[in-house]
C-alpha cells in the first residue's frame, strides 16, 4: 500500500506560487508532483497550477518514459497557451508516478525529487540551474547550491520559449522500504539531505516525516522566506 502526505505553505510571500498534486488508483498506484510558479514573470501560482492539473487528469494509472515526457509536454503547451504579452508564466515540475513495484520519474527546473532506500538516499535529481552547472564545473559544492548567488537563475521551465527537454527516469524498486520526497527549492534550501534521512529514520508515518521537517525548516526561514511545498510518499516492496 502506497501512503502520503503534502503540504504547501506561503511562507512569507504575498502569494502561494507552488502546487502539490496526489492521486491515486486503487493502493498501489500514484502520480504526485510539485510544481512551482517562477516568481519573476507573474503568474505563477496560474502556471503551477495548470501544469499540475494538466498532469495529474492526464495520467491514466500506467507509464513509460515516454509517455510520462509527454503529460509534462503537455503542462509545458497549457502554461504557453497562457501567456500573454504581459506576463510569460513559467513553472518548474517534477513528477513520481508508481506503478505496481516500478517507478517513473520526470522533472524540469529546480522543484526536486529524492528517492530513500531503507533509510539512505539512493538518488536524487539534479536542478537546471546555474548553481548545478557551477557544482558540476567544480566550482562550488553540492551544499553550497542553497545559498549561491546564481541558485535563482533556472534553465528550463515549463512555458520557456524555445522548446523544452524534460529529464525522465524508470527503475523496478527492489524490495525492501521505500520513501519519496518531492519538494520546492523554498523547501530543500533550509533542510539539508543528511537531516532528510535522519528524520525519516526516527518516523512513523510521512506526515510525521514531513512534520520533523517543516521544524527544522520554521526554525531557520527568515520573515520573508519563500513559498515551501513538499509532498512524501512511502512503499514497501
Amino acid at each position: 500500500m502506497i501512503l502520503t502526505a503534502s503540504y504547501s505553505d506561503i511562507g512569507g510571500r504575498p502569494c502561494n506560487e507552488d502546487t502539490v498534486g496526489i492521486r491515486t488508483i486503487g493502493s498501489d498506484r500514484a502520480c504526485v508532483l510539485v510544481a512551482d510558479g517562477l516568481g519573476g514573470h507573474g503568474g505563477g501560482d496560474r502556471a503551477s497550477q495548470a501544469a499540475a492539473r494538466t498532469i495529474l487528469e492526464g495520467w491514466t494509472g500506467s507509464s513509460t518514459p515516454a509517455s510520462l515526457t509527454e503529460l509534462v509536454q503537455a503542462a509545458h503547451r497549457t502554461v504557453l497557451s497562457m501567456q500573454t504579452a504581459a506576463c510569460k508564466m513559467k513553472s518548474t515540475v517534477a513528477v513520481l508516478l508508481l506503478e505496481q513495484g516500478r517507478m517513473d520519474w520526470a522533472h524540469v527546473g529546480d522543484s526536486r525529487l529524492y528517492h530513500f532506500q531503507n533509510g539512505s538516499i539512493v538518488y536524487q535529481t539534479q536542478d537546471h540551474s546555474a548553481s548545478q552547472i557551477a557544482v558540476a564545473l567544480g566550482q562550488i559544492s553540492p551544499e553550497q547550491i542553497r545559498f549561491h548567488e546564481d541558485r535563482s537563475r533556472i534553465f528550463r521551465a515549463l512555458g520557456a520559449e524555445g522548446g523544452l527537454t524534460v529529464d525522465t527516469g524508470e527503475k523496478w524498486l527492489p524490495p525492501g522500504r521505500h520513501a519519496f520526497l518531492l519538494c520546492s527549492d523554498g523547501f530543500w534550501e533550509y533542510v539539508v539531505e543528511r537531516e532528510m534521512e535522519q528524520t525519516l529514520q526516527a518516523s512513523r508515518s510521512p506526515q510525521a516525516w514531513l512534520d520533523a521537517m517543516r521544524a527544522l525548516l520554521i526554525s531557520r526561514v527568515p520573515p520573508d522566506n519563500d513559498n515551501n511545498t513538499a509532498a512524501a510518499v512511502w512503499l514497501d516492496i
